[in-house]
């Protein structure tokens, strides 16, 4: 099934064929999207698949399963570290200074206690032009942290040439690394990757999903 799905899309990246459990498909990724196909790649289904009893969406899960990444690879000096309560769960996010959704992700986070938050500085010159300017002087800012929430409660940027070596292009080839192409991007510790401004009550699940996913792992390899 590999060699034929390669023939028929010659130049896709073919990766993760399976069998699933639903009429007698197969599930593939062909670069960074989901297909189902029968052996003999006769016919190709794109869309979602859902369970109806549960309402879950199996095709987004499976994506999200597969994708993921580990999270002790993330380089975290390179991310401004917040520590909220305690600090023990985890997050990491990709984000934009200039970026609306990037500010409503800021005030959900307000609602999100317990938890570590690495931001990547991520600024996407293309819709933002001014935002690597900005990124770069919260980043020489002798309290990085505090910058970066004091430019989101009032627009404040900290007044430096923001010359003193800066991460973005690093951050972006990280971003290129793990398919990030919009801010917001959260990876949580289970290393799932949720696009968006999600609210506080869902970040709030998936930190606990995460962190079930990450005992359930160790559990496995002990």
């Amino acid at each position: 099934l590999q060699k034929t799905l390669e023939q028929k899309f010659p130049g896709a990246g073919i990766r993760n064929i399976t069998r699933t459990p639903y009429f007698g498909l197969y599930e593939a990724q062909i670069d960074d999207q989901m297909i189902y196909t029968d052996a003999r790649a006769a016919y190709v289904v794109v869309g979602a698949v859902y369970d109806t009893e549960t309402k879950r969406n199996l095709t987004e899960a499976r994506q999200r399963a597969l994708n993921r990444i580990a999270f002790s690879s993330l380089p975290l000096d390179l991310a401004i570290k917040k520590v909220k309560g305690n600090g023990e769960r985890k997050i990491a996010v990709f984000s934009d200074a200039d970026c609306p959704f990037c500010a409503r992700l800021e005030d959900d986070l307000k609602n999100v206690d317990n938890v570590t938050i690495y931001t990547y500085l991520f600024p996407i010159d293309q819709l933002h032009p001014d935002a690597a300017r900005k990124s770069r002087a919260i980043w020489c800012a002798p309290d990085r942290q505090k910058a970066w929430d004091a430019f989101f409660e009032s627009g404040a940027v900290p007044d430096n040439k923001g010359d003193c070596g800066d991460p973005i292009a690093q951050t972006a080839e990280l971003g290129a690394r793990y398919k990030v192409t919009a801010t917001p991007t959260l990876v949580f510790a289970d290393g799932s990757i949720v696009p968006g401004a999600i609210p506080a009550s869902r970040i709030d699940t998936e930190l606990k999903s995460a962190d079930a996913e990450v005992k359930k792992l160790a559990a496995v390899k002990k």
